[in-house]
């Protein structure tokens, strides 16, 4: 198994200065990894877009490339269009562009001038040419509000057409639902790197709370075992631990071009499957 050149980790923007803190800390030990960028999550309707900003501002300013989530959910092209301004105003140069989340109790309607996010690559393209390297998301699982496998991919392939650079995958714990999808991907012309996406557990609440959110799936197995250690921190990290490791040695081993790390702002179980990997 080599060692894998695309590693990226995955932020979300604090809302204290504690937060900032502490977040500061992680990405400091996760700079071990030598990752390729460092992304920063984009809340639902654009809501922490401002700590969006600063963080990704920060992080660039540090001498590691910063990916910024961009949502065109509830948005218009004029706020895109000054997003993007900024962002290369401050040398950033990589964008991961995603339709976004409803926000909680959106109701019918309207959901902004750019609806999905091969309008919002598309819009990139045109605004900004081939400044921006752009990530947007792909379901190897399946989105959970697709209609069926076929439309899906679908809709991953028009946001490859309209200029996605690569992608990154929602996370799982399934390595045969990624080789599935990218041989899909494959078979429909699909060329650019397809990285997946890994989320370390650390709680089993949590798990299964983002886990029935975004449909990914928790394999019986797993959840069983799961559940079992939840009460016991150390010994259900301890598990979950060798099970990520081995996850991440079936992926790169059968060609994965990298992985993309779900941190939730804590270093430790990345660092440890890093370490277990010969990442670090």
């Amino acid at each position: 198994m080599s060692t894998p050149q695309n590693i990226s980790c995955e932020f979300f923007p604090p809302r204290t200065e504690n937060g900032v803190l502490k977040l500061r800390e992680t990405r400091e030990q996760l700079q071990a990894l030598k990752p390729t960028y460092f992304s920063v999550t984009f809340g639902a309707g654009g809501s922490t877009q401002e700590k969006t900003f600063e963080t990704v501002v920060e992080i660039q300013q540090t001498g590691y490339d910063a990916a910024p989530h961009l949502s065109c959910i509830g948005s218009t092209k004029t706020n895109v269009r000054q997003l993007l301004q900024d962002y290369q105003a401050h040398n950033i140069h990589r964008i991961v562009a995603l339709r976004g989340d409803k926000p909680s109790g959106w109701a019918a309607g309207p959901i902004g001038e750019l609806s999905y996010a091969n309008e919002l690559v598309e819009f990139i393209r045109t605004e900004t040419g081939k400044y921006f390297h752009i990530e947007v998301g792909a379901y190897p699982e399946f989105h959970p509000e697709a209609k069926n496998a076929k439309a899906d991919l679908d809709f991953f392939i028009q946001k490859v057409n309209a200029g996605a650079d690569s992608a990154i995958t929602q996370y799982f714990y399934n390595a045969d639902a990624y080789f599935r999808f990218v041989d899909n991907c494959a078979q429909r012309g699909v060329t650019i790197p397809i990285i997946p996406g890994i989320m370390p557990i650390s709680n089993y609440e949590q798990l299964v709370r983002f886990s029935d959110t975004c449909g990914a799936e928790i394999p019986r197995w797993l959840r069983w075992h799961l559940r079992d250690l939840k009460d016991d921190k150390i010994a259900l990290q301890a598990f979950s631990l060798d099970v990520m490791t081995k996850l991440c040695e079936r992926l790169l081993t059968g060609g994965a071009p990298g992985l993309h790390f779900y941190t939730l702002n804590q270093a430790h179980l990345t660092s440890e499957i890093a370490k277990r990997l010969g990442i670090i």
